[in-house]
């Protein structure tokens, strides 16, 4: 059976609510880079054949989808919280502040308010879906728009640290990566309560200690 990716919203449409924003998150796995979050209020039973959870699509689709969604939705919002705040309020926190941001970036207030799965507490309805980008429309376009906008954040990153290849791996713990930040240490921007980061650091400072 197909799946209708906007049941949630023709449900909250037939009980009268029409602007509904879908907020999802990208970003929580990778060691280095903010976590970024955005909130997309779609028109209402929009279409867009093909649009999906962004992991499901490959690049060149969600730079597609990504252009066609800044020129058709109501409105967007982008909330990004970096790597300092990341490890001073942990990775969820920091992922709930994302979406209150992008929420409220937002240069249309919703009605209501769709999440991946995450509680908000917010002065209008908010549902948390499990599965929630694979499900909603809404969130769906949340989901691609936070993916390409992180990604562009880690090409530049990229282009001023070429030597940690974060164009190919957007700052994921793959296994090049790790040896990456074992050769060349760790830089400003990496999340330092992160355990291949900790590790690093601590192999480092030993490494200090034993020189006296």
């Amino acid at each position: 059976m197909e799946r209708d990716l906007l049941a949630y919203e023709k449900k909250l449409y037939k009980e009268g609510y029409s602007l509904i924003a879908g907020t999802d998150e990208v970003g929580r796995g990778p060691l280095v880079g903010p976590v970024v979050a955005s909130a997309v209020i779609l028109p209402i039973n929009y279409q867009l054949d093909g649009l999906d959870d962004s992991k499901k699509l490959t690049e060149k689709q969600r730079d597609k989808f990504y252009d066609i969604l800044m020129n058709d939705a109501i409105s967007i919002g982008i909330g990004i919280v970096d790597n300092k705040v990341i490890d001073e309020i942990n990775i969820l926190e920091a992922s709930r502040k994302a979406m209150n941001i992008a929420i409220d970036n937002l240069k249309v207030k919703p009605d209501y308010i769709l999440t991946d799965a995450m509680k908000l507490d917010r002065d209008i309805p908010v549902l948390p879906i499990i599965h929630g980008d694979a499900l909603s429309l809404s969130i769906a376009a949340a989901s691609v728009i936070a993916k390409v906008t992180r990604d562009r954040i880690m090409v530049e990153l990229d282009k001023k640290y070429p030597e940690y290849e974060f164009k190919k791996h957007k700052g994921y713990p793959t296994k090049k990566h790790l040896e990456l930040i074992k050769k060349y240490g760790i830089i400003d921007e990496y999340r330092k309560t992160y355990r291949p980061v900790k590790d690093v650091l601590e192999t480092k400072d030993n490494e200090k200690i034993s020189v006296y």
